[in-house]
Parts: C-alpha cells; sequence; structure tokens
C-alpha cells in the first residue's frame, strides 16, 4: 500500500505556533528545572524527557528512565519528530510533521492551567497520542492550549514509529529476557509516558489520580491497546478513541520476526542470521526508507500485550474505565491517502441487501461505504457495546464537514473532528475562513471532552443531554449540522458488518 498517509491529517491537524509570551515561568520535576512560557492561556513547557534517549544499546529495547540535568532546561521550543518519512521540500508530511528527526525524541509537551501565574491544583490531565498510521505525526503538532484555559493540564506525547517503533527480529528475542517485552517499543513508550506522568504531573498542577488518555487514528488504536494490558492500570481512569477501529486481527511473535528479517534482507544483512550489532549499527535513514514496505503497529508480542484490543473486550478482559468512542461518516478517505481500489466486488448476499441505497449511487459509493462501517463505524459501536457491560460508554458519530467545504464536501474526513476537539485551528486552516457554525462544533466537541476529564461524563455545553451507550436502545451523539441523540444508526449495514467480520476474528457476537 502506499503510505501517502492522512491527508486529512496534513489538513486539520493543530500545530504548534509560536505563542504571545507573557514570562518565563519555572517548574521543578524529577530530572530538573524547565522554564517554559507563561502565554494567555496556559503554562507551556516544551520538549521534556520522559525517557532516555533510545540510541545505541536503547534502540529497540525498553524505554529507560529520562536522566536529570544540571541548571535549568529550556522549555521554550517543540524537540525533534521521531524518525519518519519526511517530505524533501519542508512541508508538513503525512502525519502533519515537518522539521528536524532524530532518534532522541522521547519527549512531551505540557500545557497546564494558569492561575494568577500560577500553575492550578489539582486539575484533571489529559494524555494525547497522535495518529499517523504508526508510522508518522508528532505530539510537538498539536496545541492544547485551549484545554489548559479551561482547567485542564493537557500532555502530548512522542512515541517511537514504523521500524523503530514497532520492529521483531530473532537476534532482539535471543537478546531479550525470557519475559521482558519486545516489538512494541511505540507502546511501550506511551506507557513511560504515563508513567512519567504519575510520578511528575502534580508539579503542573496536574491531578495523578485523574487521568485521561485519547488518541486519534493510530493513537487511538493505541488507547484500544494499552486498555488490553493489565500493568497499565491505574495509570488512566479514562479513555477516548477516535477513529480506532476496534476489530483487530491477531498476529504473532513469530510473523512479525520474519518481517523483521526481510527488512534486515532488504539493508543488506544476513536477514534471519543478522546480529543484534548489525541491526543496531543501521543508520536510522537506512531504516526509516522502510516505512513503506512494512507493516507496523501493536500486535499482541505475547508478553507486554498477550492479546488484541478486540479479544480483551470481547472476553471481558479489557480494563474497566469510563470511555467515549466514535468514528467520522467519511472514514473512506483513508481509502484516498492508502492508495486503495474503492471497487467493490464478489459481495455477500447479505451486504448487497443492506447496502442497496448505496449501490444505486455506483460501485464505488459502495465499497466507500463498507469501508467507513468495517473499518471504524462498526468495530466502534461492537466496542462501545462490550465496555458498556462495566463502566459506562458513549458512543459519537461525526458528520460535520466545515463551511469552506461545503456544498462540494458532504462528509466528514478521517481525522476531520481534531480541531474541534482542540478548538483550535491549525496551520492549515485560515480563521478568516471559519463560519459561525465551525465555531460553534467546536465550543461543542471540546466541551463535552473537557467535561469528561474533570467528572467521568461528556456533559456538553449545549444540545441534549448525551445518553451512555446501551445495545438494547442503539443510541449516539451525532455531532453534525444538527446535532443530537440518534438511535439505531446505519444499524442494518453495522449489523451486518458484524456478523461477517466477527467470525473470520474469532469474535462472539
Amino acid at each position: 500500500m502506499r503510505m501517502r498517509a492522512m491527508l486529512a491529517v496534513l489538513a486539520l491537524a493543530a500545530a504548534w505556533t509560536a505563542p504571545a509570551l507573557a514570562a518565563p515561568v519555572s517548574v521543578k520535576i524529577e530530572t530538573g528545572v524547565l522554564t517554559g512560557d507563561a502565554a494567555d492561556k496556559a503554562l507551556v513547557f516544551r520538549n521534556i524527557p520522559f525517557a532516555a534517549p533510545p540510541v545505541g544499546e536503547l534502540r529497540w529495547a525498553p524505554p529507560q528512565r529520562a536522566p536529570a540535568w544540571a541548571g535549568e532546561r529550556d522549555a521554550v521550543k517543540p524537540g525533534p519528530s521521531c524518525p519518519q518519512p519526511m517530505r524533501p521540500d519542508g512541508r508538513p508530511n503525512a502525519g502533519a510533521a515537518n522539521g528536524p528527526t532524530s532518534e532522541d525524541c522521547l519527549q512531551l509537551n505540557v500545557f497546564a492551567p494558569p492561575i494568577a501565574g500560577k500553575s492550578a491544583a489539582k486539575a484533571p490531565v489529559m494524555v494525547w497520542l497522535h495518529g499517523g498510521a504508526h508510522r508518522y505525526g508528532a505530539g510537538w503538532i498539536y496545541d492544547g492550549s485551549n484545554f489548559a484555559r479551561d482547567g485542564v493540564v493537557l500532555v502530548a506525547i512522542n512515541y517511537r514509529l514504523g521500524p523503530l517503533g514497532y520492529f521483531a527480529h530473532p537476534a532482539l528475542t535471543k537478546a531479550a529476557g525470557p519475559d521482558a517485552p519486545l516489538a512494541n517499543y511505540g507502546l511501550m513508550d506511551q506507557i513511560a509516558a504515563l508513567q512519567w506522568v504519575q510520578r511528575n504531573i502534580a508539579a503542573f498542577g496536574g491531578d495523578p489520580d485523574n487521568v485521561t488518555v485519547f488518541g486519534e487514528s493510530a493513537g487511538a488504536m493505541s488507547t484500544l491497546q494499552l486498555l488490553a494490558i493489565p500493568q497499565t492500570k491505574g495509570l488512566y481512569e479514562k479513555a477516548i478513541v477516535q477513529s480506532g477501529g476496534g476489530w483487530f486481527a491477531p498476529a504473532s511473535l513469530a510473523e512479525k520476526e520474519a518481517d523483521g528479517a526481510a527488512v534486515a534482507d532488504r539493508l543488506g544483512l544476513p536477514g534471519v542470521q543478522a546480529s543484534l550489532a548489525q541491526l543496531r549499527a543501521v543508520p536510522a535513514d537506512q531504516l526509516i526508507a522502510q516505512t513503506q514496505s512494512g507493516n507496523y503497529g501493536p500486535f499482541p508480542d505475547g508478553r507486554l500485550l498477550k492479546e488484541t484490543a478486540s479479544q480483551a473486550f470481547a472476553a471481558g478482559r479489557a480494563l474497566d474505565v469510563p470511555l467515549i468512542i466514535g468514528s467520522n461518516s467519511g472514514e473512506d478517505s483513508l481509502m484516498d491517502s492508502f492508495g486503495m481500489n474503492p471497487g467493490a466486488r464478489a459481495l455477500p448476499p447479505i451486504v448487497k441487501a443492506v447496502y442497496s441505497e448505496d449501490a444505486a449511487k455506483g460501485e464505488e459509493a459502495l465499497a466507500r461505504a463498507i469501508f467507513t462501517d468495517r473499518v471504524m463505524g462498526g468495530p466502534a459501536r461492537w466496542t462501545a457495546a462490550q465496555a458498556a457491560k462495566g463502566a459506562p460508554a458513549w458512543l459519537y458519530y461525526f458528520s460535520y464537514v466545515g463551511a469552506r467545504f461545503r456544498p462540494a464536501t458532504t462528509t466528514a474526513a478521517h481525522a476531520a473532528e481534531i480541531q474541534y476537539v482542540f478548538e483550535y485551528w491549525g496551520r492549515r486552516t485560515d480563521p478568516a475562513s471559519l463560519g459561525p457554525d465551525d465555531r460553534a462544533m467546536a465550543s461543542l466537541m471540546h466541551s463535552c471532552w473537557v467535561a469528561f476529564a474533570k467528572t467521568s461524563t461528556p456533559v456538553c455545553a449545549s444540545g441534549p443531554a448525551w445518553p451512555a451507550y446501551q445495545p438494547a436502545r442503539d443510541q449516539l451523539m451525532e455531532f453534525g449540522a444538527d446535532s443530537g441523540v440518534r438511535t439505531n444508526l446505519r444499524k442494518r449495514q453495522l449489523d451486518a458488518q458484524e456478523r461477517i467480520a466477527l467470525p473470520t476474528l474469532g469474535l462472539p457476537r
């Protein structure tokens, strides 16, 4: 598949811009003193190491504690992105990242609420996991100032990507201890960041006992996988999954080792016989050149991650925390990003029957509707139903199309909701192009997410009450041109997707 990825992320992701400085502000954490900005809406600290640089013997190793520093560390400018393919013209890539990259990238940014020049105390915390197909993106792109303005400490992190973040090889397995985690290094980084939050967030006024982990796309998939890891219990109390799917096909460590051996072979090393020293000696840019030829992302390594998130939810083993999960009406934009052929062929009779309205619009419209439901809509509803057996879950459907895209565009692309959640207009959205309904949608969604972080319930600033999801009622919140609670939205189509998909994954209905 071509990895021109996430065009929607390019267009819609929030991005860092230099704030209007008020005064420098300092905070002391476990590794030393940071000096950041006291900006209009937030106390902002950037490029904070949450783990040691994963270089040398720490490449493809579990993250270690960050070393201390002497004096004050400048925390004004963002740090580098983790290694990933970048555009030669310097423009943002498929995950909206540009600028320098470095293997020394395990850092995060903190946006904290200011009160009379000082941070708030016991503020709820939200930890953002960026998207980008586990291959692209960076935490520094996202501006959490409006969360801080509304009383939330927002933490946005980097994590290892592509062949540096998700890589297995027999040499790595041999060198690791019998129970040491393997291969899912990006996922390990996310856990290390959550552990850092537990140890340090009080210094920024955050409450380590009230943490919400949330993400979009690859970050949302990661959030689901974190819920399948028992060791993450206590690192967060709530989760939000934005277009993260929910049905995952399992892969084995042996399969991933074979993939790693193939990468080694393409790099001119002796494939499965390559040594750990040979692998770690490969320059990062040569490894990153393999990004588009591999399948990278979390998988059950049998140690850290023992089952997929869908297996954990089906068996009732996922961590039981309040959950918001949802998808967008135009998730088929990913078909364009990944170069998929939008043709529909050899469809089962059940699909032809329930998608008759889409089929009437042509083969491409049918394929796009099926993709949206199969990859995102169906899994989100199914996961909400499994989660609802314990702590409450809330399901949403984002269909709002910005004023500048209408009437040519009729559905909300993958990642389109991000700027509304952050209530922030990034570098690819001209604020002058916004209409009052755009700003109203941002205020609405942002208020829902803030309320969930504060109270574990998404009590939104306007509109009807958002009911917790119950399969028998099948109600969700639609964020659209006419936002409100919907009942049995696309029920026939999503039921059909469950009947087809779940047996192939060994999951019960």
